[in-house]
């Protein structure tokens, strides 16, 4: 932070404003194209400087979002209708981001937008693609981004891969940048909110070397403020069941595709779930054929299991442990 040369004006550089409210260094270039503000100035080696009148409305407006309205609405606002909006009560976030899902069901065949990101996977343009998606990722938040942007290109990839049109090398710089994208909003996220339990234990089991569902669902784990505890893939039932009581997580989350042997992924969880104090749960996500029998059929007596078919089942499947822990209490 700087001062004037008469003392009474701020400046921030954007490292500054970053550090202030949590918005990260790409987000406000984002905004800065799409809705013109913020507008900061130049300095003498062209680096931007924000004054105080912008900083001031940068935190409204990150409150604003934080309370569940979305970008488009809050960053063109002029402070005096922000403060306005600050006064009345916002949806819960839970309430938001099930409206947002309800609305929220992608296309059965690939959008154009999604065409010109497999477009520049082609090229091997991984900047064009990482900037592209970080556009749609600041525009309509995070949750929004994984149901219409992600999952239906995550199947745009895979069929693109299954018919010979995209190279498997292609598929890893596709995964790579979604990746790296990913973990980013996650840090954002983690540093602007407290967490709070569950806290949540994310792998797959050997065999299971696929983590993107993962990486998606942690990111709805970190949007309703979860404390989170990545393991990567494939680890090995005694080290999860030793993370388990060595962090004290409350719920092992599990990523299955569906290349896993039926007969193996229920062999497995049984054993998991034999080795974990009954009050861990474990959610189990993905499409293996074996888990819609993890809470039918044979497999209906094994308590502590709940398949989340869909991401956007996850702050529900929270809210409810919440409620279920405090009556408990």
């Amino acid at each position: 932070m700087t001062n004037s040369s008469s003392g009474s004006v701020n400046w921030y550089t954007i490292a500054d404003i970053e550090r202030d409210t949590g918005l990260s260094k790409d987000t406000l270039r984002v905004w800065e194209r799409r809705y013109g503000f913020p507008d900061p100035q130049r300095d003498p080696l062209g680096e931007r400087r924000y004054d105080d009148a912008q900083l001031a409305r940068l935190r409204h407006i990150r409150r604003l979002i934080d309370a569940g309205h979305r970008p488009g609405q809050v960053v063109p606002l002029p402070l005096e209708a922000l403060l306005e909006l600050n006064t009345q009560p916002a949806p819960s976030r839970i309430q938001t981001r099930a409206r947002r899902a309800m609305a929220a069901a992608p296309a059965p065949s690939a959008h154009e937008e999604h065409e010109v990101w497999l477009q520049m996977l082609h090229r091997y343009d991984a900047r064009s693609l990482r900037q592209a998606m970080d556009e749609m990722l600041q525009a309509h938040g995070i949750a929004r981004f994984l149901l219409e942007g992600v999952a239906p290109m995550n199947e745009l990839v895979g069929d693109a891969w299954l018919a010979g049109r995209l190279a498997v090398h292609q598929e890893h710089l596709y995964s790579e940048v979604l990746q790296s994208m990913l973990r980013q909003a996650i840090s954002q996220v983690n540093l602007a909110r407290p967490m709070a339990a569950p806290r949540v234990l994310l792998t797959t089991l050997p065999g299971e070397e696929h983590g993107l569902g993962l990486l998606m669902a942690e990111c709805f784990l970190a949007l309703e403020g979860c404390e989170t505890v990545p393991l990567g893939v494939q680890t090995p039932l005694s080290d999860i069941v030793n993370a388990v009581s060595v962090s004290g997580a409350h719920i092992v989350a599990l990523g299955f595709t569906a290349a896993q042997n039926p007969r193996d992924v229920l062999g497995a969880l049984e054993q998991l779930r034999s080795r974990l104090l009954p009050e861990v749960k474990i959610w189990t996500g993905g499409r293996c054929p074996a888990l819609s029998s993890v809470t039918r059929g044979p497999a209906r007596s094994m308590a502590g299991f709940q398949h989340l078919a869909r991401l956007q089942d996850i702050p529900t499947a929270v809210a409810l442990w919440r409620v279920l822990v405090q009556e408990a209490r």
